[in-house]
């Protein structure tokens, strides 16, 4: 039986996140662009594939238990000299950050651990001591509050690229139907494995394209059987007309293959760019969809 290497982490906001990857470019973090700016609950751990769904149930249950954590980030500090790392200390609501983590660190989430766990969020792994002091001191009055709703949990793929797979919110379930046959209603950032099978929509893939570090383009969709279906493609606009978009089609191509498939999909609206860049790019109408043979 296959195994993932999964993870639960409290990704920080957007923007707080782009503040905190700034620290991390600045400090040369070696890990910026392959995990988003985060506070591990739970450190790379294998799951066996056919407990995904166990692991699941961990995190939904330990999230609907939970209320937005109000946190505080700062000032750095070090793991030094056990560790090379430069971290963010988090101050705040810990108790709850706490309380949180002790229920998501269950089967098949937990794991031995090397050190005790402390929350923090890292900017720099693996940096020379010189530099973390001289980072410590830079920044001692360094301080951000931020706001958490939800946990996600993270997937480890190739080149150590890690991306979420399933987000929950710190809320407990709406329940319709009491007395009758009652239903959790559950609204989170997207589909996890389990509610994208149902939905027919098999195994996701997300393509990001940076320059010097930044997003100019994303493709997202997923692959079932032999299509890929391509759900979105988006190319920031100081980038267009420079050939990103064609660049993420083509590795969109590549995904699809490389997973068996013989075909990527798209429903696009008609009439419009996205419909004339596909056709250009030598897709051809399948009924309400375009679609390019691999």
């Amino acid at each position: 039986m296959t195994k993932a290497r999964l993870g639960v982490a409290l990704l920080l906001p957007a923007g707080v996140s782009a503040e905190v990857d700034g620290l991390r470019r600045a400090l040369g973090d070696g890990a910026l662009g392959r995990i988003p700016a985060h506070l591990t609950l739970v450190p790379p751990v294998n799951v066996r594939e056919d407990r995904l769904g166990h692991a699941l149930a961990v995190l939904r249950s330990a999230a609907a238990a939970t209320r937005p954590l109000a946190l505080t980030l700062g000032p750095p500090a070090t793991f030094l000299p056990d560790n090379p790392v430069l971290y963010l200390a988090v101050g705040g609501d810990t108790e709850g950050l706490r309380r949180l983590r002790d229920a998501v660190f269950a089967d098949p989430l937990a794991r031995p651990l090397t050190w005790p766990w402390v929350p923090h969020v890292t900017v720099a792994d693996e940096a020379a001591p010189g530099r973390i002091d001289a980072a410590v001191g830079a920044l001692a009055d360094y301080r951000i509050a931020v706001r958490v709703d939800r946990a996600h949990l993270l997937r480890e793929g190739p080149g150590r690229v890690w991306a979420p797979v399933a987000d929950a919110p710190f809320a407990a379930a709406a329940v319709v139907g009491r007395g009758g046959l009652p239903v959790d209603l559950v609204v989170s950032d997207g589909a996890d494995a389990e509610a994208a099978a149902l939905a027919g929509a098999g195994r996701p893939f997300c393509v990001t394209a940076r320059r010097d570090g930044a997003v100019v383009g994303v493709a997202t969709g997923w692959t079932a059987g032999a299509e890929a279906s391509l759900h979105c493609l988006v190319v920031a606009h100081g980038a267009r007309r420079e050939g990103v978009g064609s660049h993420l089609l083509a590795a969109v191509g590549s995904v699809a293959a490389d997973r068996g498939c013989s075909a990527v999909v798209a429903c696009v609206g008609a009439g419009g760019p996205g419909e004339a860049f596909l056709h250009h790019k030598g897709w051809v109408a399948d009924g309400p969809r375009l679609r390019r043979e691999l």
